[in-house]
C-alpha cells in the first residue's frame, strides 16, 4: 500500500486526488489522507505565479508534516485578472522523494458581481456564497460547479489536473 498525502482536509481535493491516483496506477493499492498544512500564500491567491507557490508550498509543507508517505499533493485554487475581466483556475503540485509534478486546470470566467467582492477583499468561495445564496460552496460544488449547473463540479475540474501532475510518474523514464 502506498501513502499519499494530500495538502488539504477539503473533501473535494481528497476526492479529486484518490480519483486520478486510482486512475493512473490502477495497479497500486493507495491510502490517502489530508492534512491541513499553511500555503504561504494569500488566503485568495491572486496571480497565476502566487497560486503555483501555494500549491508547491502546500506540497513542501505535506511532505513535512508526513514524510513517511510516498506522495505529496498541494492543489491550491486562484485568480488573475487577464484583459477580459478575471479567471479562476487551480494548480496542482505532486511530489514524491525523487520527482515533481505539476499541472494547472482550464480558466473560466468569473462573473462581474464575484469580481467586484473579490476586488473588495472577499475570497472567492465567500463571494461565491454571498452573490448565489450558498453555503460552505468550496467544499462543494464551488465557483465552477455553480456557473456550469454542476455539470462539472469541483472534483471531476481539478482531476484531470492531478492526472496531468501525475505524467512525470507514469512515464518515469522520459523524466
Amino acid at each position: 500500500m502506498k501513502k499519499v498525502i494530500i495538502a488539504s482536509r477539503n473533501p473535494v481535493k481528497i476526492q479529486c486526488v484518490s480519483q486520478a491516483f486510482a486512475k493512473a496506477f490502477p495497479e497500486v493499492t493507495w491510502e490517502f489522507e489530508g492534512v491541513a498544512v499553511p500555503s504561504g500564500v494569500s488566503d485568495q491567491p491572486m496571480t497565476d505565479q502566487e497560486t503555483l507557490t501555494g500549491a508547491q508550498n502546500r506540497a513542501r509543507n505535506a511532505e513535512q508534516a508526513q514524510p513517511d508517505a510516498a506522495y505529496w499533493v498541494g492543489v491550491e485554487g486562484g485568480i488573475a485578472t487577464t484583459d477580459e475581466g478575471m479567471e479562476a483556475f487551480a494548480w496542482v503540485v505532486v511530489m514524491s522523494r525523487e520527482r515533481q509534478g505539476k499541472a494547472r486546470t482550464a480558466s473560466f470566467s468569473l462573473p462581474p458581481e464575484v469580481v467586484k467582492l473579490i476586488m473588495q477583499g472577499v475570497e472567492l468561495g465567500h463571494a461565491d456564497d454571498m452573490v448565489f445564496k450558498r453555503e460552505n460552496s468550496k467544499q462543494k460544488n464551488g465557483a465552477v460547479g455553480i456557473l456550469t449547473h454542476d455539470l462539472i463540479d469541483r472534483v471531476s475540474y481539478y482531476e484531470p489536473a492531478v492526472v496531468l501532475a501525475l505524467i512525470p510518474f507514469m512515464n518515469p523514464e522520459y523524466y
